[in-house]
């Protein structure tokens, strides 16, 4: 890679790149930081705390899969992710099994209001609970590299000891800067003897209290398993937090209410279209193909190209990891979005087909 020619050098934007892992790091005895580059130089550009969907192939299955980029773009010809196995993990166990250095990919992104940039602030509370620590190790990272003038304090919730991701790296930076604080919890000891004299047991209000006395006056950024994170809700709620300034991410599983809400509504949908006339339904056409499907308002468009046997790949299906943007060429659609696609994509004529609804006839570049 020849990176001596700054004129050749090409900036990240959100959409679909080849990139190759060059370095794999042992973080932990079950997690993993996977580096990347681009053939050509790219200067990979996001905000921190932003993620990336990674499109695989897994046992001849087309799979994507969203991360959140761990390193820092002040290091900007690469980026990482980190990945814990997990049992039972598909994808995060074929990573740690197949993914090596010298392999190819594609990598959709960056996108993601889960941020900094967005959120400017004189004063942080970052919260994260096991590997939940990513999108705010590169948080921490930026504002290292940058000598941003913030008062940090960083709070993380692990297992035991032998658990803590980025541990050295963690001491490092704090150790010099009287601005950064850490505080590290361990549920308990580890099973190979090494002792903890921290913090011990579960994240709770009087321990949150005690280690950041004005944790009430910061904006706060928290990720991590969903029962930490209602841990963390629960003590904000009960103290009257201004939720305004909370901000979290999570690429966990849905929860029970929200399928049964998916369900409810999936019924009700049932019922609805077989009240549903003609005159009532929109044509969606597909530029490429020159193929088209009539579909209620309340219907995707991405539902739209299954109906007619195309598929536009997708990962999340609710707006989050960005995967099935296209363009718009005609017409006006409703899109009810969580942070997959930018302010400059939507200006530009993009939107996410998973999210979208028509509200005119309209036509899709794909």
């Amino acid at each position: 890679m020849d990176f001596s020619n700054p004129v050749n050098t090409q900036t990240w934007t959100n959409g679909r790149h080849t990139v190759r892992c060059v370095k794999v790091i042992q973080e932990t005895a079950d997690t993993r930081t996977f580096c990347f580059m681009s053939e050509q130089p790219v200067m990979f550009f996001f905000k921190p705390g932003q993620f990336v969907t990674l499109e695989l192939e897994i046992d001849g299955e087309p799979i994507m899969r969203s991360y959140t980029i761990s390193s820092s773009p002040s290091i900007p010809y690469s980026f990482s992710i980190t990945v814990k196995r997990l049992p039972g993990g598909k994808v995060s166990n074929w990573l740690h099994d197949n993914l090596g250095v010298g392999d190819v990919l594609a990598v959709h992104g960056p996108v993601g209001n889960f941020n900094i940039i967005d959120h400017p602030a004189e004063k942080y509370l970052m919260l994260s609970g096991g590997v939940g620590i990513t999108p705010l190790m590169s948080m921490t990272r930026w504002f290292f590299d940058t000598n941003a003038a913030v008062d940090l304090h960083f709070v993380h919730s692990t297992r035991t000891p032998h658990d803590i991701i980025y541990h050295r790296e963690l001491s490092h930076m704090f150790s010099r800067l009287p601005e950064f604080t850490l505080h590290i919890v361990c549920e308990k000891d580890d099973k190979r003897g090494e002792s903890w004299a921290g913090f011990r047991g579960y994240l709770t209000e009087p321990m949150l209290e005690l280690m950041v006395p004005d944790f009430m006056e910061r904006e706060i950024f928290c990720c991590g398993p969903t029962p930490y994170m209602n841990v963390v809700k629960n003590i904000l709620h009960n103290r009257g937090f201004d939720m305004t300034h909370y901000h979290e991410e999570s690429f966990g599983a849905t929860p029970a209410s929200v399928r049964e809400d998916v369900i409810e509504l999936a019924e009700q949908a049932e019922v609805a279209a077989e009240e549903v006339d003609d005159a009532d339904l929109y044509e969606v056409e597909f530029a490429s193909t020159h193929k088209s499907v009539r579909i209620r308002p309340n219907e995707t468009l991405h539902a739209a190209a299954a109906k007619i046997g195309l598929h536009i790949p997708k990962a999340c299906g609710m707006g989050i990891c960005g995967t099935c943007r296209v363009g718009l060429k005609s017409g006006e659609v409703e899109m009810d979005h969580n942070g997959g696609i930018t302010e400059e994509d939507i200006e530009d004529g993009y939107i996410l087909s998973c999210c979208s609804r028509p509200k005119t006839d309209v036509v899709v570049d794909f």
